[in-house]
């Protein structure tokens, strides 16, 4: 089994930054793909960015230049650096994690098909 906690949602002024963490537990070499998505109030989700775990990275066309998202392997740990945040980043963001595929091939989308999920953590923009 795998568990995703996630952590470091806060709020936060516009045009500022923000990094959340998610740390993995468990079958962590199982692994082979994790990503980021967000939900706003009243909104669907969406995929913002996913990462294999030989560190090839893909983000959301809509986010391109304002986020990164990143792994360190040894502490188990996938981060989102968000950079210029607009109140509309106002979101509970949630990571990700799927041990069924063999890559992500860069296919943010299919974020949605990730069979491990954590909780959440809010971050609220504000003007």
């Amino acid at each position: 089994q795998v568990q995703l906690v996630e952590s470091g949602g806060d709020s936060v002024q516009a045009g500022g930054s923000l990094r959340v963490s998610c740390t993995v537990y468990g079958y962590t070499y199982s692994i082979s793909c994790m990503g980021w998505s967000r939900q706003a109030p009243g909104k669907e989700r969406g995929g913002l960015a996913v990462i294999d775990s030989d560190g090839a990275t893909a983000v959301a066309d809509s986010m391109k230049g304002r986020l990164t998202i990143s792994q360190d392997n040894a502490k188990n740990t996938l981060y989102l650096q968000m950079n210029s945040l607009k109140p509309e980043d106002t979101a509970m963001y949630y990571c990700a994690a799927d041990s069924r595929r063999d890559y992500c091939g860069g296919n943010v989308p299919a974020i949605y098909n990730y069979n491990y999920w954590g909780q959440g953590t809010q971050v609220t923009v504000s003007s």
